[in-house]
C-alpha cells in the first residue's frame, strides 16, 4: 500500500464525493477486533471489552472500498483513539507528514476553503483534519443532518470491512496462531483484498456488505481544534451541500 501522493489524495476525494455526496473527504477510518486466541503469559492484555481475545485492525478506507493505509498489532485492550494516536498512519497525520492537498473550496462555494478531511466515528477525537459526529442527544436539524451525512460516507470502511470478512473467511473464527503470525496473515488479506477490488469490477453498490463486529461507540471530549472545521461542513450542508434525501433520514 503505497502512501499517496498529493494527486492520489485529490483523485481519492473526488471518487468519495461523488459516491458519497461529502466532499473534501480523504478516507473514512474505523478499527476491528481481529478473533484470536489468547497468547501466553499475556494476561489481559488482548482481551477486549467484548469479552474475547483480539488485535485490532485499524484501517481507512476509499469509496471504492479498499484500503489506503491499515495498521494491525494493537492489543484487544486498547481504545480505537489510542490505537490511531499510535499507528504510522496517525503520527504522520497529526504532524503534518501526509501530502494532504491545499485548502479547497466546497462544491458550490467560492469562498472559505477547507481542509481535507478523514471521517471516523464517535471513538476518535475531533482535528481540523479527523471529523467525528456531534455527541450527545437533543441535537439540532443542523447538527443531526451532519452526523447523518457522516455516518453515510463513514460506512464505507465497514463495507470494506465486510467485503475483507466474506472473501477471506479465516476472519470468520478466531485465528489459531501467535500474534506475530495473526500479523502476517492480516496483512496479507488487506494486500490480496485491494489487489481483488481494484480487478473484480464490483462497485459498491455490488457487493454485500456482511459485516464484521461492531466497535461500541465510546465519546472523547471533542477537541477545540477542529470544532470551526466541523461547524462549517454541518452549515455547507444545510445550504449549497445539501441533498434532498437527508431530510428524510433525521
Amino acid at each position: 500500500m503505497p502512501e499517496p501522493s498529493t494527486e492520489r489524495w485529490v483523485e481519492i476525494a473526488n471518487t468519495f464525493y461523488d459516491k458519497t455526496n461529502f466532499p473534501n473527504c480523504l478516507g473514512a477510518i474505523d478499527g476491528k477486533h481481529i478473533r484470536c486466541k489468547g497468547p501466553n503469559n499475556s494476561g489481559s492484555l488482548y482481551f477486549n471489552y467484548k469479552k474475547y481475545f483480539s488485535i485490532v485492525l485499524m484501517a481507512i478506507a476509499d469509496a471504492n472500498l479498499c484500503f489506503i493505509a491499515i495498521d494491525f498489532g494493537a492489543y484487544g485492550k486498547e481504545g480505537d483513539s489510542n490505537v490511531f494516536k499510535e499507528s504510522c498512519f496517525g503520527k504522520k497525520l497529526y504532524s503534518n507528514q501526509l501530502k494532504l492537498p491545499e485548502l479547497a473550496n466546497l462544491p458550490n462555494t467560492n469562498e472559505h476553503p477547507q481542509p481535507f478531511v478523514f471521517i471516523g466515528d464517535e471513538a476518535f477525537a475531533l482535528h481540523s483534519n479527523l471529523l467525528r459526529p456531534y455527541p450527545g442527544r437533543g441535537l439540532n436539524d443542523t447538527k443531526r443532518v451532519f452526523n447523518y451525512r457522516l455516518s453515510r460516507a463513514r460506512r464505507t470502511v465497514e463495507c470494506t470491512f465486510g467485503v475483507l470478512a466474506n472473501k477471506w473467511r479465516v476472519l470468520h473464527t478466531p485465528i489459531q496462531f501467535e500474534p506475530d503470525f495473526v500479523d502476517e496473515i492480516i496483512k496479507s488479506c488487506c494486500v490480496l483484498h485491494n489487489f481483488v477490488r481494484r480487478r473484480d469490477g464490483f462497485n459498491n453498490e455490488d457487493t454485500e456488505t456482511n459485516m464484521l463486529d461492531d466497535i461500541e461507540v465510546r465519546g472523547t471530549g471533542a477537541r477545540t481544534q477542529g470544532t470551526e472545521v466541523r461547524d462549517y461542513f454541518a452549515k455547507y450542508f444545510m445550504g449549497p451541500g445539501s441533498v434532498p434525501f437527508q431530510f428524510q433520514k433525521i
